[in-house]
């Protein structure tokens, strides 16, 4: 699609050019030579992603939706993203960068969630130029090369936001992160209008993290322990002790960081344990995503074999829903 749009475009400049020397060249070639100028620039931010209302428009229904009815088992943080994503993009004039750090075991939707934002507010989604991913065990491996990675990351988040003030930051595994390397971005998500005449407010940056985990799963089980329902768990039954345990967690990235000491995140996001019923809900979407027809039978006998927690009780999915896909492929 994009090479036949390449071929159209020079098509038209040479069909352009003929029309300009069809008439006198002095009179003409420089309002004409504007023209088609003006038809290029639009041509191309037709073609390739740049920086505008085209390719960049925040869907506050669309990610709703998507919440509600992708997301399973996460009610708390469904309503944290959706309020805070939806402030945020709808704030004309926001004093810093969204700073979300969602936590929560493996295969709860962390990621997933991270996918819902972008695809809501860029057009190409993940695949967006201005949707940068980095994995603590990928691009920061070294202990040794940790002051090297700083500079590379502040000189990394710089350029791209002056290249697109609207630019979103992944960092995924924060748990496996050495300590410190994270402070270094501590200046681009304060509170200031400009940092050497670039402004980072309009910036979205989002951690990814196990750590906290265990402090999410005890509230999680002492209240079914109490025989209380799940859907009653709020974000202030979680959040106070999440960002504590997280702060004091010597095996995070984000272990004493300045970032939670000065108040920069903005939330911390608590994924549930997810339990045999939202399995099956997982595993019924998944079917659906595959082009298959949904069978109860087949998730059901799928969910069963897998591992669940504590050993005794068995409620919560020690992989969650990270594994489905695959198993699936087995039964099916």
């Amino acid at each position: 699609m994009r090479a036949t749009y390449k071929t159209l475009f020079v098509f038209y400049v040479l069909i352009s050019n003929v029309f300009v020397n069809a008439f006198e060249p002095i009179s003409t070639t420089f309002l004409v030579g504007l023209g088609v100028a003006a038809v290029g620039r639009k041509f191309y931010n037709y073609v390739y992603e740049s920086c505008d209302s085209k390719w960049i428009y925040f869907n506050s229904t669309g990610l709703e939706v998507a919440l509600d009815q992708k997301l399973f088992g996460q009610h708390v943080a469904s309503r944290v993203i959706q309020k805070a994503v939806t402030g945020f993009m709808n704030n004309k004039n926001p004093k810093k960068p969204l700073v979300l750090s969602l936590h929560g075991w493996t295969g709860t939707g962390k990621n997933f969630v991270s996918q819902l934002i972008a695809e809501n507010i860029y057009k190409e989604g993940m695949a967006s130029s201005f949707v940068h991913q980095f994995v603590s065990t990928a691009h920061f491996l070294h202990l040794s090369q940790i002051e090297n990675y700083k500079s590379q990351l502040q000189q990394w988040i710089k350029g791209n936001v002056t290249n697109c003030p609207r630019s979103m930051f992944i960092f995924d595994e924060m748990d496996k992160m050495h300590p410190g390397l994270i402070d270094c971005i501590k200046p681009y998500l304060d509170y200031y209008e400009h940092l050497d005449g670039v402004s980072y407010r309009q910036s979205i940056f989002i951690f990814l993290s196990n750590a906290g985990g265990e402090h999410i799963t005890q509230v999680a089980l002492d209240f079914w322990k109490a025989g209380r329902d799940r859907e009653e768990m709020k974000l202030l039954d979680l959040e106070p002790a999440l960002s504590l345990s997280v702060f004091n967690n010597k095996q995070s990235g984000l272990w004493h960081t300045s970032l939670i000491d000065k108040n920069l995140v903005d939330f911390f996001v608590p994924f549930l344990p997810l339990e045999y019923r939202h399995v099956l809900l997982c595993g019924m979407a998944e079917m659906s995503a595959k082009g298959l027809k949904p069978d109860r039978d087949v998730v059901d006998q799928m969910a069963r074999e897998l591992v669940y927690f504590p050993k005794s009780e068995r409620i919560f999915s020690s992989k969650g829903c990270k594994t489905i896909g695959g198993k699936l492929d087995y039964y099916t």
